[in-house]
């Protein structure tokens, strides 16, 4: 079957990961402005959880898609800053601005000349969350990987406990916005997103699509996201072999702009979940489900045509003007046709063999 093609991304600017003296601001005390106004307060439990973590010679990457977020960028940063200094560790920010139309690269560029540690991404245009994950996630030279919203929605000091949820044995850890700030719509429809995820995915999860998540390096470079797969990336995850899981996580009210969440987001999401079954469970083998769908449509038809030949010759009952008539007609086709659609996958499928995208956990010898 053919495989969706990424459009390719052009970015374009990197900040740099150094800076020189003479491109630092003046004022050292950049990341102490509005200093009433923060957001976030660490709590003596996540202070705890950090001091108990043990990432000597490891490296955490936290990777921030945003989209005009201009005036939450500093807060978020200095709120990051005082959660990852407290790890005791190596750490990068990588910010992906994807397409902005604000200032929000230009708040990025004096965040990196205080703090070369923060780095950014910039694409000419807007593609997209997944397209800003995919790019931030090729860019993270971390062993365990961050993932949250620039919005302020997500609470940095989460991380501590995402990471050590990780050194239990999980490649994947999602967060659960256990108590919701969002609005009527948006929450309830994430519910029945979910709801219906977890059925069909085989992985119960509360909050697919929190965007606060904690990965190990293998997943983020062997999972492919793209078009608008970022909500399934556990799905995927999980379907791939890794272990996945979930806790609790902050969550806030959103404190700057509009949320960018549509209806039309709801339904796209069911698209997309169909999306990553076929290409995760029938790439390979699209008779296994077509075959399906058509032997179970060809045989309900069939039984219904039988039922009116017996009622045809053993009670004279006339069955050429009975609407179960063409019902039963349309079924048998209906059933032929999608089994034939499977056997012409199956033979495109053997014409352009290619080798599934195998991981290797682990080797001996």
């Amino acid at each position: 079957m053919n495989q969706p093609i990424n459009k390719p991304i052009v970015i374009e600017d990197q900040q740099k990961k150094e800076s020189s003296p003479e491109q630092r601001p003046p004022n050292k005390k950049f990341y102490r402005k509005n200093g009433n106004q923060r957001r976030f307060h660490q709590r003596d439990s996540s202070r705890n959880q950090s001091n108990q973590l043990n990432l000597v010679n490891r490296t955490v990457s936290v990777v921030v898609p945003l989209y005009n977020e201009e005036d939450s960028l500093v807060e978020l940063s200095v709120a990051l800053k005082k959660v990852l200094d407290n790890l005791r560790c190596s750490w990068e920010v990588i910010f992906v601005d994807d397409g902005s139309t604000d200032t929000s690269f230009q708040k990025l560029q004096e965040i990196n000349r205080v703090n070369s540690r923060f780095k950014a991404l910039k694409f000419k245009r807007n593609y997209g969350k997944s397209s800003a994950l995919q790019e931030g996630f090729k860019a993270a030279k971390g062993d365990y990987v961050i993932t949250m919203d620039a919005d302020l929605q997500d609470d940095p000091e989460g991380i501590p406990a995402l990471i050590t949820k990780l050194k239990e044995g999980y490649d994947l850890v999602s967060g659960w916005k256990k108590v919701r700030h969002d609005p009527f719509i948006k929450k309830h429809t994430s519910k029945l997103f979910n709801g219906v995820t977890s059925m069909m995915v085989g992985l119960k999860l509360h909050d697919y699509n929190c965007g606060l998540k904690a990965y190990k390096k293998d997943v983020v470079k062997n999972i492919k996201v793209y078009g608008e797969m970022h909500r399934y990336i556990p799905a995927l995850a999980h379907l791939s072999g890794y272990k996945v899981t979930e806790i609790p996580v902050t969550h806030h009210e959103r404190k700057y702009g509009k949320t960018k969440y549509g209806l039309s987001r709801f339904f796209n999401g069911l698209f997309d979940l169909i999306t990553v079954l076929f290409t995760t469970k029938y790439i390979k083998r699209p008779l296994h489900l077509f075959g399906f769908i058509g032997v179970l449509s060809f045989l309900s038809g069939f039984g219904i045509l039988l039922y009116l030949t017996i009622l045809k010759f053993f009670e004279s009952t006339p069955i050429s003007g009975r609407p179960l008539f063409f019902v039963g007609i349309l079924l048998a086709i209906v059933g032929v046709q999608f089994f034939s659609i499977g056997l012409i996958g199956e033979m495109i499928t053997k014409t352009s063999v290619e080798n599934d995208n195998v991981i290797i956990d682990k080797t001996l010898g």
